[in-house]
Parts: structure tokens; sequence; C-alpha cells
């Protein structure tokens, strides 16, 4: 029988994980430490995601992993028990904390001590993306657990040292953190300076008041809390997912509410007629290219101009200024009300007159019709096809059906890069789906010598991925040296591109509405140290995420 090769094998995992999950969300719960969570573990070590570094290795526990999956869970999760997955509940009226992760837009509630309810709103990949977490947290648990006690069955020194931390109340200083650390490092397999810095990067988060020696906590509460699930099976790990939850999966309930809060505030403003274009982004680089030279830089006081992308800069201490002159010309925001996460602003072209822009902006504004352009914030995944999906969708009135005038749609943001490195530019020619034959062709009408010669622009095609934390070398080295020649890799575009051609297909939009995707590289997957788990690309994203926002605002111009 013919051998596997690695990309292969990390293709039948990721197969075996999409397929335990869906069936465990349809079945309605599981045991992490049951049969059905043991093959999803089992698929993610097959997998053996650059993400999760040394998750395979039992004898080190992995701490860059750890920290990226704890940004994205709420705080307590390593003492819980009781996880359950729902649709949007009443907790308004409740008393239970909620609690959002610092990096993620997820809504979760603390029931207890002991049970986290997460409120699912983003669709599918949400579930996957939580059950992805959740079963590394489980492994490491696990590997924890393991180096409490020793051969004759007692618990270790290592381990007694840590339970007397986690008695501490007060942050640890001096010699006193040092010998904790070392302590720790020992009961983790790792040196003393990766200790060291976990522990630094993740005390960022604490409270002075009452939440303070953060990882030493987390070890400690893992640990603890397989012990509990060892000695009773009252204490068992229970992933549950509601009724509710299982009864919405697929129908966009929430992306139809998001796309209607739009539209009807489209039509309040009086601008239904004018032509659209969506641009899907952050929050803060089209808002501070139209308006933030004109907020900030007065010419009375003989400021400096300065290089466009140095002043970026500047407008970050300066946010409430720029909105605040925005929001008097042309500047209207949508805080989202709908459980999506995304934020949307709208921008009538038509008042931005008076407004003066940078010099190295060429914003051709025409005397004739006045473009609208939508911002919408970035989507989650598979999200993507339902809010683009609900957004392109007609609007039923009094008078008919009335489609809205979609000149454009640009999608811009952050992806991993194959051949390149942080910072570098890519552009897709195609949409290629992971695990699956759907691939979309892209009429990309961003070309590379768009961008000059300041920056390193990759074209190809990009790799829709099931998440950003199921990305494994050889699968992606695949993509990359194969026939498919992929540039790069990330989560939204494809789902996108389903939407717009089945609008297309549908005649719901024109099929003359030009498409526009550029996406910075935020990491490299390939190169140990630049995966997502080493951590922002901060100073470095500056550069290219304006440089592309300043390309499209420049075709849109250009299109009027």
């Amino acid at each position: 029988m013919q051998e596997l090769t690695n990309a292969q094998k990390a293709r039948i995992a990721i197969r075996t994980i999409k397929t335990v999950s869906d069936a465990l969300a349809l079945r309605g719960y599981y045991k992490p430490s049951g049969k059905s969570g043991q093959t999803l573990a089992d698929g993610l070590k097959m997998l053996s995601p650059e993400i999760y570094g040394s998750m395979n290795d039992p004898r080190i526990i992995e701490l860059k992993g750890l920290e990226y999956v704890l940004e994205r869970l709420p705080r307590g999760i390593e003492k819980c028990n009781r996880i359950i997955l729902t649709a949007q509940e009443e907790f308004e009226h409740t008393s239970f904390e909620i609690i959002l992760p610092p990096k993620r837009r997820r809504t979760s509630y603390r029931v207890s001590d002991k049970e986290i309810c997460f409120v699912i709103t983003r669709g599918i990949s949400e579930i996957y993306d939580l059950l992805t977490h959740l079963t590394f947290l489980n492994i490491e648990a696990s590997k924890i657990f393991g180096q409490m006690k020793g051969r004759d069955g007692n618990l270790t020194r290592e381990w007694l040292e840590l339970e007397k931390v986690i008695l501490q109340k007060t942050r640890l200083k001096g010699d006193e953190l040092d010998k904790a650390i070392w302590n720790l490092s020992i009961l983790l397999g790792r040196k003393f300076q990766e200790t060291r810095e976990c522990y630094e990067y993740l005390e960022q988060y604490a409270d002075d008041r009452k939440d303070v020696n953060i990882l030493f906590t987390i070890i400690h509460g893992l640990g603890k809390r397989v012990e509990d699930e060892k000695k009773s099976r009252d204490e068992e790990l229970m992933v549950s997912f509601t009724p509710s939850l299982r009864d919405i999966i697929g129908n966009q309930s929430y992306s139809k509410k998001w796309a209607k809060d739009i539209k009807d505030k489209i039509f309040e403003l009086g601008l239904e007629n004018q032509p659209l274009h969506i641009i899907s982004a952050n929050m803060h680089s089209v808002l501070n290219l139209i308006y933030g030279y004109a907020a900030v830089y007065k010419p009375a006081k003989k400021n400096k101009t300065g290089d466009l992308y140095r002043s970026i800069h500047d407008l970050r201490a300066n946010t409430e200024t720029v909105k605040t002159y925005a929001s008097k010309n042309g500047l209207h925001e949508l805080p989202d009300t709908s459980g999506t996460h995304i934020d949307c602003q709208i921008i009538d072209i038509a008042k931005l007159g008076s407004v003066k822009f940078h010099p190295e902006l060429r914003f051709l504004l025409s005397k004739k019709e006045k473009p609208v352009i939508l911002v919408m914030d970035y989507a989650f995944g598979a999200q993507a096809f339902e809010a683009m999906d609900e957004l392109l969708e007609p609007i039923e009135t009094g008078d008919g059906i009335r489609k809205l005038n979609f000149k454009s749609i640009s999608v811009m943001g952050k992806a991993g890069i194959l051949p390149g490195k942080k910072g570098d530019i890519m552009l897709a020619t195609s949409h290629v789906f992971e695990g699956t034959a759907h691939n979309y062709v892209v009429d990309n009408d961003l070309k590379k010598e768009d961008f000059g010669d300041s920056v390193n622009v990759y074209v190809g095609p990009i790799v829709t991925v099931f998440g950003t934390s199921l990305q494994n070398k050889e699968l992606l080295k695949r993509f990359q040296t194969s026939s498919w020649k992929a540039v790069g890799l990330e989560m939204e575009g494809g789902h996108y591109q389903r939407a717009i051609s089945s609008a297309m297909i549908r005649s719901h939009i024109s099929k003359s509405v030009k498409t526009n995707y550029a996406y910075y590289a935020s990491d490299n997957p390939l190169e140990s140290g630049q995966t997502l788990a080493s951590g922002s690309i901060g100073e470095e994203g500056v550069k290219p995420t304006y440089m592309i926002t300043k390309i499209i605002l420049e075709k849109i111009m250009a299109l009027e």
C-alpha cells in the first residue's frame, strides 16, 4: 500500500476535524475525554499546526500556542468543566458576568466558576475555531496533569511550589519571581527565559487589584481540572450545543438583521440611488486617509505635511479629533447591534467638497454623481458569505423590489504569505478552498503595477482556509510549490467571492461590478517565529495597510 505524504495526512486530518465538529454540533454535546473528543485530539495531533508548535511533544508545554489561544478565550476557561455554545439568549437581563477575550470579538458569559456560555453569532467558522482552541487546551492540560506527580504517585516538589504561588494575592517581584519562574520552567519543560517571556506577556492582561500571576494561575487551573476529572465522572469536561444554536446554523439570521440595519440607514439618508462601493476593511484606514489630513494638519499652523505613511502615526493620538471632523463631513457610523460584531461606516462622498486631502492622494471628486462608500469591519471565516450574501440581496419596499446601485466590492485585510515575508502584499487571481473542490477565479481590478517599487507584491491564487490555527507546513508548501502556485492563505476571501458570484448569477448585482482583493502579510506560516503565534505585525503593517487603502480609494474615485 502506498504511503501517504505529510501533505496528504494533513488534508485527512483537516477533513476529520471538520467532519467530527459538524457531527458534534448536530449531536448536541461531547466530552473531550470521550471517544469523540479523542478523535478531535488525534486529528489535531496528526495535523500538527505550526501555530501550536510543540503540542505533540509530551515532555514540554507549548507556550506560544497557549498565549495565542488564551487571548481568544475568556479568562477562567482553564477551570471550567462545563462549556455551552448557544445562540443569542436574553443574557442582558441576568446577573451573569460578560467576558470579552482580548483578541477575538466573541461574547461569553460566566454562569459560575466552572461554567461558561459562548454566544455564537458568527456562524460555523466560530464553532470550528472554538473547538480547535478547546481541543488544544485540553491536550496541554493533560500534559500538565502528567507533570503533577512523580513516579511514587506523590505531588512533585515543583507542583507544591506552584500551589504556594497560587495562594499569594499580590504580584511576584524580584528574587521571589525569579525562583517561582525557575520552578515553573522545570514543571513545564521549558527554558527559564521562555517561561519568563510568557509570564510577562500574559501579565499585560492582569488586574492589579485581584488578577495577577496569570501564567501560574492558568497552569495550576488546567492541571487541577484534569485531576478533578480523573477523580469523578461528575467533574468531566462537557461541551454542549443548545438546540437554539443548532437551529440557526446556516440560517444567516444575524446577518439578515445586520444587512437590514445598513439598508435602512442608507434609505434614511436618502442615498439609495447613489453609486455604492463596499470595502471590507478595518475601521480606521479609510477614515484616516479621507479625513485625517484635514482634521489634524492645519495650514494656519504651518504644519509640515511629511510622508503619507509617516503622517499616519500622528493620527493615532487624534482618533476622536478625526472622527469628530469626519462626522461633520459625510461620515455616518453604524455600530453593530445584530450580534455579528461587524461594525460599519457610511461615507457620503458628496459631503467631501471642502475636505483637503494629503498631497500624495490622487482623489478625483466628480461633479456629477457622488459615490457612497460602505466600510464593513472584518467578518470571520464563513460568516463573510452570510454577510455579503445578505448585503447584496435586493430590498423589499412598498413599491416592490429595489436593488442598490453597487459599483465595486473591495476586500482588504491581513493574510499569511507563502513566498514572502511580513509586510509584503498579495493580490488574488483566484480563491481556492482548502480541502474542497470549490475554486473561484477573481477578476481583480488591482494590479501589481498599481503599487510601485517600494513594497514587494505577489500575485496568484489565495487559499481560503478552514481556520488560521489549523495550518500545516507541509500542506501549505504543497499549495505553494505545486501547479497551484498559491501566494497566501486567509479565511474570508473565498466566502466573499462565493457570495458575489451568487449575486451575479441571480442578477442581484451587475456583472460589471468591479472587485478588488488585496492582503498584507501578517505572518509567514512556513517560517519558524513568523506564525500568528509570534505576535502582531505591529508597525510593519502600517504602510501596506494604508497603501492598499489608498489604491482602492483612488480606484473608486476614478470610477466616478
